[in-house]
């Protein structure tokens, strides 16, 4: 991204099975009997790799998960399309990168057009960005969340949060009692919210000095400057802190999960996009355009479709999020009203409703250089 969403998080990529020779060893010889995955951490845990394998004994199935969309993108371009044979990553990425770059392939239309019909309405129309400008289908959509902020509501109302938006880190009363967490690519996109700007024009001319004036004062602000989640919710439960800067449902979830209802992600009820003030990340998962294609890439997005196997996908490695397969009553039987509660259902079509799709950021050279400067100061 530019980080995306985990740049959202920054963490260290972790590797699941990958052979000693690593990905470009002799063992990735025989394609019709392995399976190979970039992806976001989730796909590469043993809920759900290890069904697949079950499912196809004397298959080779791996996956590598990555710290950064583009840092996975960038390994397709050079050169480990003949590597991979599914991609995950962030929605803007498969239309805009690596369809025109001849990177992913088009899905079988008539094996997968039918599982739209039981996602979410959100996703069930079917999603736009699952498609090509020529019609072709190059993914599925699977996990997403929206992505604005997070306060304790012993402290800050949801309805106050939701009714101030971007603002409430502006006011001068919040000095000192709010933290940013350092998903940089985020933190750009929010900062230009918190101007009044819209992240996916371009920022010239007077914009940029608003966006310049925004990232000191929040920088100016903040009490605490972290990439972890689990230290800034500590941060939030213990009181430190009433509020941080760029978080959701996928930061705030391990705390609610743990019983700490009161840390809850926000989006706010209007902004400068189209009236949208929030922004909402949704993975998509697309075939590589692999010279000498694997049979079992599409059976493996078929599989995650699964109820069992969303449900893992959904409630694993430690933080949750919702499923666009949540819309099957099969798969939604299975989470329990803790784990509802957890990511926030009871409000995730309104915040819905209230996101930007997000999208790669136009002036991101110009910004981030902006930003870092006021993070040093």
């Amino acid at each position: 991204m530019t980080l995306t969403r985990r740049q959202f998080t920054g963490r260290a990529a972790a590797v699941a099975g990958l052979a000693v020779g690593g990905p470009l060893s002799p063992a990735f010889a025989a394609r019709n009997d392995q399976m190979n995955i970039l992806c976001w951490e989730g796909y590469n845990s043993d809920e759900v790799l290890g069904p697949f394998r079950s499912a196809n004994p004397g298959a080779t199935v791996r996956a590598e998960s990555g710290t950064s969309d583009p840092d996975m993108i960038n390994k397709l371009r050079a050169g480990e399309t003949s590597v991979w044979d599914l991609i995950n990553v962030n929605q803007p990425w498969a239309r805009d990168q690596l369809y025109p770059e001849g990177l992913i392939k088009p899905l079988n239309k008539d094996r997968f057009m039918p599982y739209f019909d039981k996602m979410l309405p959100e996703f069930a129309k079917p999603y736009p960005l699952s498609f090509a400008d020529d019609g072709n289908l190059i993914g599925l959509p699977q996990r997403y969340g929206p992505f604005s902020f997070v306060v304790n509501t012993d402290v800050i109302s949801r309805e106050m949060a939701e009714d101030q938006g971007w603002n409430l880190f502006l006011d001068p009363a919040m000095k000192d009692r709010y933290g940013v967490l350092t998903y940089d690519n985020w933190n750009v996109i929010h900062m230009c919210l918190t101007a009044g700007l819209n992240p996916f024009a371009p920022v010239e001319g007077a914009d940029v000095d608003k966006f310049r004036d925004t990232a000191n004062a929040i920088f100016g602000g903040a009490k605490l400057l972290t990439d972890d989640l689990v230290a800034m919710n500590t941060a939030l439960i213990n009181g430190e802190i009433d509020a941080y800067f760029t978080g959701g449902t996928y930061t705030a979830s391990p705390a609610r999960y743990d019983g700490a209802t009161n840390i809850r992600g926000i989006t706010p009820n209007s902004g400068p996009v189209d009236g949208k003030g929030g922004v909402v990340w949704i993975e998509l998962t697309s075939a590589v355009n692999n010279p000498d294609p694997s049979n079992l890439a599409e059976d493996f997005l078929e599989f995650v479709q699964s109820a069992d196997i969303s449900k893992a996908v959904a409630f694993t490695e430690g933080t949750y999020n919702p499923v666009s397969q949540m819309g099957n009553p099969e798969v939604m039987s299975l989470f329990d009203e803790e784990e509802l509660d957890a990511i926030q259902m009871d409000s995730l079509a309104d915040e819905m409703g209230r996101s930007l799709d997000y999208e790669v950021v136009t002036s991101y050279d110009t910004l981030i250089e902006i930003y870092t400067e006021a993070r040093r100061s």
